[in-house]
C-alpha cells in the first residue's frame, strides 16, 4: 500500500471516528471515571460541601446523636435512635401522630447535617429538625429546629411531610448531578434519579464521555478538537489574569471578563426557578432558569441579602463583577477553599500597603474590624447557623441605616452604638468618600412606600448603563406600579435592552396594558434567543386573540406559549405551578382546563391560597356563586389566617347583598394583612357603603401605613365630600394633588371641590 494510500485511509479512519463521536449525544460517566488523568483535582474535590453535599445514611456519614437522643418542639417530643444498620426517627406526621421514619440519606454536612426520608411515592423529605455539627464549645453538637419562632406543626405550611420541604423539587437538582426529577402526574409519584447521589464533576464540567472518548482517541482527533470533547470547553473559561495598577493599588484585568463561569456557578448558588426539563449544566444559565430579582423581601433596597438568596444576585451588584472578577479568582473550584487564607484572597489584587493599614480601615490592625469581609461582606445567619456572606462587596452605608432602617456592617460590631454614630464616624473618617456602586436605596426605598414620585428615579437608575443589569432591571419592576406617559417611553425602550434581565422586567410590566397594546410592543421577544424571555413573553402574550394575527405570527406567538406551559408541566408537582398553568387558560378562556388545574393544586398543596382564590373567581365568573362560596370556605377551615381568602369572600357577599358577612369577612382581611392598603381600602368602602361612620377612621389608619396610597385618598377626598364636610375633602386632595402633581383626575377631584 503506498504512502499517500495509508495516509488518506488513516486520516478517513480519524474523520469516522470523529463522526461517530458527534453523532452520540454525550453521557455522564460519574466522578471516579475521572480519577485516571485528573487525580489531583479528584482528591482535592473529596471532603468537600459539593463531594459532601448528600450521602446514603452510615455510621461514617451521619454525624448527629441516634442515641435514643430527644428533642421537643412545638409540643411534639422526637426521638433519634437506631435499629441495628439503620437510622430512624419518631416524630409527627402529616396527619400529626407519632410514627417512626427510617432516616435514607444525609443531607449537607457542616454547620449543620439534614435528613432525608424516602416514602413509597418517590417524595424524599427533609426533617425540620437538624443536627448543629459545629464543635460543642461553638454551640453545636445538638439537635435543633430550622423554624425556632414559627411552632410548626403538621398543619403548618412548612412541616416536614408538606411541600415546601420537598427534595425532590426544592433540594435535589443542587445537592446531586444529574438529576432527573421523575415526576408522573397521573400516578402523583416520584422516580427521580441522578448519575452522582453528590456534586460531582459533571455537576459544573457537563456529561464527560464526549471528553472520555476524546482522551482515548488518536493525536490526530485530539488535536482536532480544542474543547478536549468537553460539554463545556473550561479550557479558557476560568480565571483571567489580573495586573494591579500601582496608582490605585487595585487590579486590573489583563484580559476580557470571562462570564461563562458565573453562569456555570449561577445554576445552583441563585435564587431562582425551572424552566426547562432536566437542565443541563452546559447550557446558558437564562436557557434553564428564571431568576429573582432584587425585590422586596428578598432584598433590602440598598441590594443587600435580606431572605435565603445564595450568591448570583448579590455578586452581580458588585464592583467585582463589572471589573470582570468570576468566582474562581476567589475560590478554589475543586476543593472550594479560598485563594488565600484570610484577607490574603483580596490582597491578589488590592495592595496591602494601601488597603490592609489603619488609614484605610480605622480599626486595629489585628483586630476583627480590620478584616476587609467584616466591613465589605458582612455575614447574615440563616438555617440558625449556617452564616453566609453578602456577596456584593459593598461600602457600609450606616447613612442609610439612619434614613431607610437597612442593615450596616458597622453596627453588626458595635451592637451597642447607634446607627447614628456609626454615621458620623464614617463621615469623620472618609470625608467626601465615594457612596459605593449601589447607589438605588433611596430610590428603591421610595418606590417600595409606594411614593410616585419615584417614578423619575426608577428611571434614571434603569437609563444609567454603568449601573448593575439585575438593578436596572429591578428598577423597571418597581416602576410597573408608577408607569405613566412619561415613563412609557423608558418602558418601550427596555424591551430591546441588551440585558435579557432587563427584557424580562419589561415584559412583567406590559401586564398593565390591554393584550393587543402588549402584543403591538412585545412581539419580537417572542423570538427572543433566551429561553426565559421567550417563556415570559409567552406568559405576557397568551390572551392575545390569536385570530387577529397572521399565520406566521401565530404561529411564533403559539411556540413561545408551549414553552410557558412546559416550563409549567416540569414543575407539575407545585401548586404554583399548576395555579399558573390554571391563570393562563382563564386567561384563554378555556375554563374546563381552568379548573381542572386550579382543582390539581388544591390536592397538591392544600395550603396554597392563591388556587382556592382563583377558581372561586373562575366560578364567579361563571355565574357559580354557591361554588365559589364553597371552595373559599374550604380553603378558610384548612387556612383560618388567609387573609386573600377572606377578602375574595368578602367580596363575594358584597355581589350576594350579605352586608354582615361582607363586612366581617373584609375587616378580617383587612386585620391579617395590615400592609396591603387595598384590604384596608375595601372595608372601608363596605363601611361606608352600609353608613357606618368609621369608615373614615379605617382610611386614616390605612395611610399611615400607606401615605401614598392613591385609592385611600380619593376615599378620603369622596366620603369627606358626600358628608358635607368640604373644608376636609380639600385638605385631603390637596396633600393628594402634592403627592401626584400630575396626576389629571386628582387635579379635576380638587377643582370639583366648592
Amino acid at each position: 500500500m503506498s504512502g499517500w494510500y495509508q495516509m488518506f485511509w488513516a486520516g478517513l479512519m480519524v474523520f469516522g471516528a470523529a463522526v461517530a463521536a458527534a453523532d452520540r449525544l454525550p453521557e455522564f460517566v460519574g466522578s471516579e471515571r475521572c480519577a485516571g488523568c485528573h487525580q489531583p483535582e479528584l482528591e482535592a474535590w473529596r471532603g468537600t460541601h459539593h463531594d459532601l453535599a448528600m450521602q446514603h445514611v452510615s455510621d461514617e456519614t451521619v454525624l448527629g446523636d441516634f442515641a435514643d437522643a430527644e428533642f421537643t418542639y412545638a409540643g411534639v417530643t422526637s426521638t433519634f435512635f437506631r435499629s441495628g444498620d439503620r437510622f430512624f426517627v419518631r416524630t409527627d406526621g402529616r396527619d400529626g401522630k407519632l410514627a417512626d421514619f427510617e432516616i435514607r440519606y444525609t443531607f449537607g454536612v457542616s454547620p449543620l447535617q439534614q435528613y432525608l426520608v424516602e416514602f413509597p411515592d418517590g417524595r424524599i423529605q427533609a426533617l425540620g429538625i437538624a443536627w448543629d455539627s459545629r464543635a460543642a464549645d461553638a454551640g453545636g453538637q445538638r439537635w435543633f429546629h430550622l423554624y425556632p419562632g414559627e411552632d410548626v406543626d403538621s398543619s403548618h405550611e412548612l412541616h416536614w411531610t408538606r411541600p415546601q420541604q420537598n427534595w425532590n423539587h426544592m433540594c435535589a437538582d443542587c445537592h446531586s448531578t444529574n438529576v432527573s426529577k421523575g415526576y408522573d402526574a397521573d400516578q402523583d409519584r416520584f422516580q427521580t434519579t441522578w448519575s452522582d447521589i453528590d456534586v460531582g464533576c459533571e455537576a459544573c464540567h457537563g456529561p464527560g464521555s464526549s471528553h472520555v472518548d476524546w482522551a482515548a482517541a488518536a493525536s490526530e482527533v485530539r488535536d482536532a478538537d480544542p474543547d478536549k470533547g468537553l460539554t463545556i470547553a473550561t479550557t479558557n473559561l476560568f480565571r483571567a489574569g489580573w495586573a494591579r495598577d500601582p496608582a490605585t493599588g487595585s487590579a486590573r484585568p489583563d484580559a476580557a471578563p470571562r462570564t461563562g463561569e458565573i453562569e456555570i456557578c449561577a445554576d445552583c448558588h441563585s435564587r431562582r426557578g425551572s424552566i426547562a426539563g432536566a437542565p443541563e449544566r452546559h447550557a446558558r444559565f437564562l436557557d434553564s432558569y428564571m431568576p429573582a430579582f432584587l425585590t422586596e423581601g428578598l432584598y433590602y433596597p440598598d441590594g443587600q441579602i435580606h431572605d435565603e438568596v445564595f450568591v448570583w444576585g448579590s455578586f452581580l451588584q458588585s464592583r467585582m463583577h463589572q471589573a470582570g472578577v468570576t468566582c474562581s479568582n476567589c475560590h478554589d473550584p475543586h476543593s472550594l477553599e479560598l485563594r488565600a487564607p484570610g484577607d490574603a484572597v483580596c490582597s491578589q489584587c488590592h495592595a496591602p500597603a494601601v488597603f490592609a493599614v489603619r488609614a484605610h480601615h480605622r480599626h486595629a490592625e489585628d483586630g476583627a474590624g480590620s478584616s476587609c469581609v467584616a466591613c465589605h461582606m458582612p455575614a447574615t445567619t440563616y438555617m440558625v447557623v449556617d452564616a453566609r456572606r453578602d456577596h456584593s462587596i459593598r461600602i457600609p452605608r450606616p447613612d442609610l441605616t439612619v434614613a431607610l432602617g437597612v442593615p450596616n456592617a458597622c453596627n453588626r460590631c458595635h451592637q451597642d452604638r447607634s446607627a447614628g454614630w456609626a454615621a458620623e464616624q464614617v463621615a469623620r473618617w472618609y470625608p467626601g468618600s465615594p457612596r459605593g456602586q449601589q447607589s438605588w436605596a433611596r430610590t428603591f426605598a421610595a418606590a417600595r412606600a409606594g411614593d410616585p414620585r419615584s417614578e423619575m428615579g426608577l428611571v434614571s437608575v434603569l437609563d444609567a448603563k454603568a449601573t448593575p443589569d439585575i438593578a436596572r432591571a429591578t428598577a423597571l419592576l418597581e416602576l410597573g406600579a408608577f408607569l405613566s406617559p412619561r415613563s412609557g417611553a423608558a418602558l418601550q425602550r427596555s424591551l430591546a435592552d441588551a440585558s435579557p434581565l432587563v427584557r424580562i422586567a419589561a415584559l412583567r410590566d406590559l401586564e398593565a396594558l390591554p393584550p393587543a397594546q402588549r402584543y403591538q410592543f412585545a412581539a419580537p421577544l417572542l423570538s427572543d434567543p433566551l429561553r426565559a424571555v421567550r417563556v415570559e413573553a409567552g406568559r405576557v402574550l397568551a390572551a392575545v386573540a390569536a385570530g387577529s394575527l397572521d399565520a406566521g405570527a401565530r404561529r411564533v406567538l403559539q411556540q413561545a406559549v408551549a414553552e410557558y406551559v412546559e416550563a409549567q408541566e416540569i414543575n407539575a408537582d407545585r401548586a404554583d405551578a399548576r395555579t399558573n398553568l390554571g391563570n393562563l387558560y382563564l386567561q384563554q378562556g378555556d375554563f374546563a382546563r381552568a379548573e381542572a388545574e386550579f382543582l390539581r393544586a388544591m390536592v397538591l398543596d392544600p395550603l396554597f391560597p392563591a388556587a382556592y382564590v382563583n377558581l372561586a373567581d373562575l366560578y364567579r365568573l361563571q355565574g357559580r356563586d354557591a361554588a365559589a362560596a364553597e371552595v373559599l370556605g374550604r380553603g378558610l377551615t384548612r387556612m383560618p389566617e388567609a387573609a386573600s381568602l377572606y377578602y375574595s369572600m368578602g367580596l363575594l357577599r358584597v355581589r350576594s347583598g350579605d352586608r354582615d358577612a361582607a363586612l366581617a369577612a373584609l375587616q378580617k382581611a383587612a386585620e391579617l394583612e395590615p400592609d396591603s392598603a387595598h384590604f384596608a381600602y375595601a372595608y372601608a368602602i363596605a363601611l361606608n357603603s352600609a353608613g357606618r361612620p368609621d369608615a373614615i377612621k379605617v382610611l386614616q389608619a390605612s395611610l399611615e401605613r400607606h401615605p401614598y396610597d392613591r385609592d385611600t385618598l380619593f376615599a378620603l377626598v369622596t366620603i369627606f365630600r358626600d358628608r358635607g364636610r368640604p373644608a376636609d375633602a380639600r385638605r385631603w386632595a390637596r396633600r393628594a394633588l402634592e403627592i401626584r402633581p400630575d396626576d389629571a383626575q386628582v387635579r379635576a377631584l380638587l377643582d370639583s371641590l366648592p
